[in-house]
Protein backbone atom coordinates (compact mmCIF):
# COMPACT_ATOMS: atom_id res chain seq x y z
CA UNK A 1 0.00 0.00 0.00
CA UNK A 2 1.31 3.31 -0.61
CA UNK A 3 1.36 5.27 2.34
CA UNK A 4 0.29 8.93 2.97
CA UNK A 5 0.64 11.34 5.47
CA UNK A 6 -1.24 14.81 4.81
CA UNK A 7 0.23 18.28 6.67
CA UNK A 8 -0.26 22.02 7.10
CA UNK A 9 -3.64 22.48 8.78
CA UNK A 10 -4.27 24.74 11.11
CA UNK A 11 -6.87 27.38 12.82
CA UNK A 12 -7.04 31.14 10.40
CA UNK A 13 -9.04 33.58 9.59
CA UNK A 14 -11.80 33.63 6.35
CA UNK A 15 -10.10 35.01 3.61
CA UNK A 16 -6.45 34.43 4.59
CA UNK A 17 -4.62 31.06 2.72
CA UNK A 18 -3.24 28.12 3.73
CA UNK A 19 -1.22 25.29 1.87
CA UNK A 20 -1.85 21.67 2.80
CA UNK A 21 0.79 18.92 2.02
CA UNK A 22 0.52 15.18 1.23
CA UNK A 23 3.75 13.31 1.76
CA UNK A 24 3.39 9.83 0.00
CA UNK A 25 5.55 6.92 0.06
CA UNK A 26 5.54 6.93 -3.66
CA UNK A 27 3.28 8.76 -6.02
CA UNK A 28 0.66 6.53 -8.15
CA UNK A 29 0.88 6.38 -11.95
CA UNK A 30 -3.15 7.05 -11.77
CA UNK A 31 -4.65 9.98 -9.81
CA UNK A 32 -3.83 11.70 -6.34
CA UNK A 33 -6.87 13.63 -4.58
CA UNK A 34 -8.22 15.68 -1.82
CA UNK A 35 -11.04 14.84 0.09
CA UNK A 36 -12.83 16.91 3.26
CA UNK A 37 -15.34 16.12 5.48
CA UNK A 38 -17.43 18.68 7.86
CA UNK A 39 -18.82 17.89 10.97
CA UNK A 40 -22.76 15.82 9.90
CA UNK A 41 -21.49 15.60 6.53
CA UNK A 42 -20.63 13.15 4.10
CA UNK A 43 -17.45 12.95 2.55
CA UNK A 44 -16.74 15.56 -0.54
CA UNK A 45 -14.06 15.86 -3.38
CA UNK A 46 -12.31 18.66 -3.40
CA UNK A 47 -9.74 18.31 -6.32
CA UNK A 48 -7.47 15.81 -7.96
CA UNK A 49 -4.91 15.18 -10.65
CA UNK A 50 -3.94 13.05 -13.25
CA UNK A 51 -0.35 11.81 -12.32
CA UNK A 52 0.76 11.36 -15.46
CA UNK A 53 -0.05 14.37 -17.36
CA UNK A 54 -0.77 16.91 -14.65
CA UNK A 55 -4.46 17.68 -15.50
CA UNK A 56 -6.51 18.84 -12.43
CA UNK A 57 -10.31 18.90 -11.55
CA UNK A 58 -11.92 20.85 -8.87
CA UNK A 59 -15.23 21.07 -6.98
CA UNK A 60 -17.17 23.92 -7.91
CA UNK A 61 -17.41 25.38 -4.90
CA UNK A 62 -13.66 25.46 -4.58
CA UNK A 63 -12.65 26.59 -8.05
CA UNK A 64 -10.70 29.24 -8.55
CA UNK A 65 -9.83 29.34 -5.13
CA UNK A 66 -7.81 26.18 -4.90
CA UNK A 67 -4.89 24.44 -6.60
CA UNK A 68 -3.51 21.59 -6.43
CA UNK A 69 0.22 20.46 -7.72
CA UNK A 70 2.57 17.72 -7.81
CA UNK A 71 6.27 17.79 -6.74
CA UNK A 72 7.01 14.11 -8.25
CA UNK A 73 10.73 14.75 -6.93
CA UNK A 74 9.62 14.79 -3.81
CA UNK A 75 6.39 12.33 -3.83
CA UNK A 76 4.03 15.42 -2.90
CA UNK A 77 0.95 17.30 -3.71
CA UNK A 78 0.07 20.14 -2.10
CA UNK A 79 -3.63 21.73 -2.20
CA UNK A 80 -3.36 25.79 -1.69
CA UNK A 81 -6.22 27.31 -0.56
CA UNK A 82 -6.89 31.16 -0.94
CA UNK A 83 -9.41 33.46 -0.08
CA UNK A 84 -11.35 30.32 2.60
CA UNK A 85 -14.45 30.67 3.52
CA UNK A 86 -16.39 29.72 6.83
CA UNK A 87 -17.76 26.19 4.70
CA UNK A 88 -14.29 25.29 3.94
CA UNK A 89 -13.82 23.92 7.65
CA UNK A 90 -12.98 20.21 7.61
CA UNK A 91 -11.23 17.81 8.35
CA UNK A 92 -9.03 17.50 4.60
CA UNK A 93 -7.80 13.66 3.86
CA UNK A 94 -5.34 13.01 0.93
CA UNK A 95 -6.10 9.55 -1.65
CA UNK A 96 -4.23 7.69 -4.34
CA UNK A 97 -5.45 6.23 -6.60
CA UNK A 98 -5.62 2.58 -7.72
CA UNK A 99 -3.99 0.41 -10.28
CA UNK A 100 -7.50 0.11 -12.23
CA UNK A 101 -7.45 3.65 -13.25
CA UNK A 102 -9.29 6.64 -12.48
CA UNK A 103 -11.60 6.77 -15.06
CA UNK A 104 -11.48 10.51 -15.64
CA UNK A 105 -13.62 11.10 -12.56
CA UNK A 106 -11.06 12.33 -9.57
CA UNK A 107 -13.80 13.99 -7.09
CA UNK A 108 -15.19 9.82 -6.76
CA UNK A 109 -13.76 8.57 -3.92
CA UNK A 110 -14.18 5.23 -5.27
CA UNK A 111 -10.93 5.53 -7.51
CA UNK A 112 -8.76 5.69 -4.70
CA UNK A 113 -7.25 2.77 -3.24
CA UNK A 114 -5.06 4.25 -0.19
CA UNK A 115 -6.06 7.32 2.27
CA UNK A 116 -4.15 9.11 4.45
CA UNK A 117 -5.22 10.14 8.50
CA UNK A 118 -5.83 14.17 7.47
CA UNK A 119 -5.74 17.15 9.03
CA UNK A 120 -7.81 19.43 9.68
CA UNK A 121 -8.65 22.80 8.72
CA UNK A 122 -10.94 25.55 10.88
CA UNK A 123 -12.10 28.66 9.13
CA UNK A 124 -12.93 31.10 11.52
CA UNK A 125 -15.25 34.59 10.81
Amino acid sequence: QVQLVESGGGLVQSGTSLRLSCAASTLPDTCLGWFRQAPGQGREGVGGVFARNGATDYADSVKGRFTISLDNNENTMYLQMNGLKLEDTGLYFCASGGHWGCRNDLLNPDVYANWGQGTQVTVSA
